[in-house]
Order: structure tokens, then sequence, then C-alpha cells
């Protein structure tokens, strides 16, 4: 159970936005501090959209803006967004379900921190960076 290069790119970008919450960034902001690819930045950015994370500006002047509070998007929220949370909640070992009566041989020893990042990925929002 680890963190996609799609939901890192996208916490990356979210996370980079509420540090600069007071201005409107570009794509090419973002991709010069972010260093992300740009067609996979501009499909983040057009799935962030679309989520209802962020909203954009077309022109010159043109950029991203959050479009909802900082403190109503939760990391969950963004990585459910981008690919699913069901990686997340399955067996570490791959299997799509863990059964309890016939748990995969790291079922015991992965089970607890599994929950403990699931309750912090559901319970921390970008406002909480912030603090």
């Amino acid at each position: 159970m680890f963190i996609s290069k799609t939901s890192e790119y996208a916490l990356r970008i979210l996370t980079y936005m509420a540090f600069n919450n007071e201005a409107q960034l570009s794509a090419q902001n973002l991709y010069t501090e972010l260093q992300i690819p740009k067609r996979y930045l501009m499909r983040l950015l057009t799935d962030l959209s679309k989520s209802g994370f962020i909203k954009s500006t077309r022109g010159r002047t043109g950029g991203y803006v959050f479009a909802r509070s900082l403190d109503t998007i939760f990391f969950s929220d963004i990585i459910d967004s981008v690919e699913g949370l069901q990686s997340f909640e399955g067996c570490v070992l791959g299997n799509t379900i863990c059964p309890v009566d016939k748990p995969c041989a790291m079922h015991q020893i992965w089970e607890k921190p599994k929950q403990a990042f699931l309750v912090t990925i559901k319970t921390t929002t970008l406002a909480d960076l912030l603090s």
C-alpha cells in the first residue's frame, strides 16, 4: 500500500496551492515550481477541476484557485478523486479482499498501520497543513 505517482502529484499540486492560497497560479507556475511532467500536470489539473477542488480562469492572466474552502478538502478525497481508495482498503499483498477467516500472511502485521493511515488521510485537510 503505497501512494501512486498520480496521488503524490495531486497532493503536491494542492499542497503547493494551499501554501500559496492568496495567488492565482498558472499551469506554467505549477510546472516550474513542482517539476511535474507537463502533460501529467495538465491532466491532473483537469481532473482536480472536475472533482471540484479547484477552478480555472482562462486567458493571459488566468490560472487556478481553490473552488472550496481548504478545511473541506480531505486527503482521502483527493486520492479518491484521482485513483480511488480501493487499493488502500484491500489486501496489502494485492488480493481484492483479505477475508477474516482466511487472512493473508501479512494481515495481522499490516492491519493496524493500514487503519491508522486510512484514519489519517480521512481526517486530515489541506487547512491542517497550514496550522
